[in-house]
């Protein structure tokens, strides 16, 4: 199993970052997510924590290395295809902080991932330009990832091959990629192909996450569903039709996503 962390920050507040959250499907960083659909929302009475569910489908390129690996048919043309992310979060307005977890739904067998994120509202700053005690401070919220690969392709399919040949009294072949490679060493190398893809998403997601708080300082929500449209429109290759017609009906995300509730009681426009 291999693990990839990362630490960063956002200039923007608590509230306004974990609102950026919610919305930031979809935003120029991230054309390969298709639809999102809350499954399941409440608010826990006990601890008044935010639970949410959604579902996420996304479209990605199996990589060329990855794809020599798969039973021909498991992809689409060019390794094109298409797969579903559960994430479940939790958010504690009152403490401050926000516990998300992401993994793969399908596809487990050749390569499991598991992304957790911990947001945390963080101590207000000064920033360098401050030289006056009365300037207002600026706060941040710190994001913690944490992804987590396993793969079991080698495993699972040398387990295959064995099953095969006992029933068939015969030894077990090894020929192709299984003759110069060793079960770990096919997953150590499908775990590093998504390593080598996870730094690349993280980077990605911060920038569309910044995106995203951008549109709410300027514009607000308004802004923000204004910049999907038009992030819509361009995925379609600039064809409106079906969006445009959804949009226009009231219902943005053109799929079942309602609006997140409101977190908290300040406006996103004074964050940040």
């Amino acid at each position: 199993m291999k693990v990839f962390e990362n630490s960063s920050s956002y200039d923007y507040s608590f509230p306004a970052v974990t609102l950026a959250y919610f919305l930031r499907y979809p935003n120029p960083y991230s054309k390969h997510v298709l639809c999102t659909d809350v499954i399941d929302r409440y608010v826990d009475p006990s601890t008044q924590r935010l639970h949410t569910t959604r579902l996420h489908l996304k479209r990605s390129k199996v990589p060329t290395a990855m794809a020599k690996l798969l039973p021909v048919g498991l992809t689409g043309p060019g390794g094109a295809q298409q797969s579903y992310v559960i994430e479940k979060s939790t958010v504690d307005v009152r403490e401050g902080w926000m516990e998300t977890e992401s993994r793969n739904m399908e596809w487990t067998g050749i390569l499991s991932v598991i992304e957790r994120q911990t947001y945390r509202r963080c101590d207000k700053f000064a920033t360098k330009e401050d030289t006056t005690s009365n300037v207002d401070d600026k706060e941040r919220t710190s994001c913690n990832t944490v992804v987590s690969f396993k793969s079991r392709l080698g495993q699972a399919m040398r387990k295959n091959a064995e099953a095969a040949a006992d029933s068939n009294g015969e030894e077990v072949p090894r020929q192709g990629f299984f003759a110069s490679w060793s079960t770990a060493g096919i997953q150590r190398t499908i775990e590093l192909v998504g390593v080598k893809r996870s730094k690349t998403a993280i980077v990605n997601g911060k920038n569309g996450m910044n995106v995203v708080l951008e549109r709410l300082r300027s514009g607000g929500v308004v802004g923000v569903l204004e910049g999907m449209r038009n992030d819509h429109v361009e995925m379609m290759g600039g064809q409106e039709g079906h969006w445009k017609r959804a949009w226009n009906s009231g219902n943005p995300l053109g799929a079942t996503e309602p609006s997140p509730p409101s977190l908290h009681s300040d406006h996103p426009d004074h964050n940040g």
